[in-house]
């Protein structure tokens, strides 16, 4: 027999069971938070990709040119920067290690391993931060010589998108030069000359100064050592101390043959230099270039238009009728020619024909 009041317990029994499986699927992460975990890792790769402390530079990877950073960098960055990983939530207060190797197996970055593994003749170890990489069989993370480059494509930033809009904008600007007026034609001739010649004194300085230092001294000392690199923030193009020389010692019979030859080449060009008269004579040309540059304007170009077109038609009537009259006169003139040469065929066929009877005779 069924006690009473038991319907009644199953069924809170089942309410129970069931307030239990809605608080068991009320701790689960719904899908999109589960989306928005695991987007933290790409907002977090994109914070320490832009941030200007993680040293980085650029490789061809598989014929395709990547930014790579080493993981030693990256461990000593985290480090100094524990800030960034608030942007984790939850793994935040995992190990660097564990972190990296998160990244790796999302395929934010990958593990790669330098081309050129031998050194090369007069280098005492390896390079750096070498120029080409190849992908590392093992995709774990190491802070021991291991390279790390990122495999997403970096958000460009506000700046460069404009920038892009302001290239054409500055190429019709360029374009439209000899429309310009006189002021700002001189003013645009000025910067451009001394920005030139700034740019000439500077590489010749920085190239005297390393010469002298390596003739010298022995050591290769690049003041400036970004100014022409191809990829290079702001910061890094204008550094003005050199890198530390990790080459080997020149030999002192090289720096003695490079310095008679630095010192034939100085005779020569002072030998072959141009004189006063050929420096005033070029003076005189670029001189004269660059004002029919500045003076060239629109309405001097029309007006030297209108007027030659003015002196064709004042002179083309006058050209006509002196065309026709020397036609008529070289059709009048020719009858009277060919009169002459038909008078002077005849007399000599009868010259001829005289001839031949006295040879008969």
């Amino acid at each position: 027999m069924k006690k009473p009041g038991g319907g009644g317990g199953g069924a809170a029994a089942d309410k129970k069971r069931g307030r239990r499986s809605y608080g068991e699927s009320s701790t689960e992460t719904p899908p999109r938070k589960q989306a928005a975990k695991k987007d933290v890792f790409q907002i977090f790769a994109e914070k320490v990709r832009d941030h200007k402390n993680l040293e980085s530079r650029w490789a061809v990877l598989q014929e395709t040119r990547v930014e790579y950073f080493r993981g030693k960098d990256f461990v000593s960055f985290l480090r100094n920067h524990p800030e960034l990983k608030d942007i984790l939530e939850s793994d935040g207060n995992s190990e660097i290690e564990d972190i990296a190797n998160i990244l790796l197996r999302k395929n934010l970055i990958v593990r790669c391993d330098r081309v050129v593994k031998t050194l090369r003749p007069g280098k005492k170890k390896l390079s750096t931060w070498p120029a080409h990489l190849e992908i590392f069989p093992e995709q774990v993370f190491s802070d021991n010589d291991a390279f790390f480059a990122w495999t997403f494509v970096n958000r460009r930033p506000l700046w460069q998108t404009l920038l892009s809009f302001f290239w054409p904008v500055l190429t019709l600007a360029i374009c439209l030069f000899p429309v310009y007026p006189h002021r700002c034609k001189l003013f645009i001739l000025y910067f451009c000359a001394g920005l030139l010649l700034l740019i000439l004194t500077l590489l010749i300085l920085r190239a005297f100064v390393f010469g002298a230092l390596w003739i010298l001294l022995g050591k290769r000392a690049w003041f400036f050592p970004n100014i022409l690199a191809e990829e290079a923030t702001l910061k890094e193009l204008f550094q003005f101390w050199p890198m530390k020389d990790e080459s080997e010692r020149p030999k002192w019979t090289a720096r003695l043959f490079y310095a008679i030859v630095a010192v034939l080449v100085f005779l020569l060009l002072r030998h072959h230099a141009p004189d006063e008269a050929a420096r005033a004579r070029y003076q005189k040309r670029v001189s004269n270039i660059i004002d029919d540059v500045l003076e060239w304007s629109p309405s001097l170009a029309l007006s030297g238009m209108m007027e030659k077109q003015t002196v064709f038609n004042a002179t083309d009537p006058d050209n006509n009728v002196t065309d026709g009259s020397k036609t008529t006169t070289e059709d009048m003139a020719q009858p009277e020619d060919v009169e002459g040469e038909t008078i002077t065929g005849e007399h000599e066929i009868d010259e001829s024909i005289e001839n031949a009877e006295d040879t008969d005779h």
